[in-house]
């Protein structure tokens, strides 16, 4: 199996850990939105085929066929995953190509960390 291991950004001031203070209203909604798209299974999937091309665009045709799912369907996945600030996409002739914001990916794994080193 490939290592998905995302690259994450260099630290970006956002948001605090949870429990070291605590968060601002338009903070938790930013973050809840981010949270809410990954907590489905195709998005969470999609997300990491596309962190898997560190630093490049993959075309909506190339992810698309690892799912058993309607063009539409894809539509809305990569929409919500749009509208949450996860990743961009660009238009190239017919298709659409994607990347991950990694400052995105950076703010959700930031606001988990506890700052324990845990094994």
């Amino acid at each position: 199996m490939p290592n998905l291991e995302l690259s994450i950004a260099p630290p970006v001031s956002c948001c605090p850990p949870l429990g070291s203070e605590p968060l601002s209203a338009e903070q938790a909604e930013k973050l809840a939105r981010g949270f809410q798209a990954v907590s489905n299974p195709v998005r969470l999937r999609l997300l990491a085929l596309l962190a898997a091309r560190v630093g490049e665009a993959a075309c909506v045709c190339d992810l698309t066929s690892d799912f058993e799912l309607s063009g539409p369907t894809m539509s809305h996945h990569f929409k919500v995953l749009r509208e949450a600030g996860l990743i961009t996409g660009e238009r190239r002739g017919t298709w659409v190509y994607y990347r991950v914001v990694p400052e995105a990916m950076h703010r959700l794994s930031t606001v988990l960390d506890s700052g324990a080193d845990t094994p």
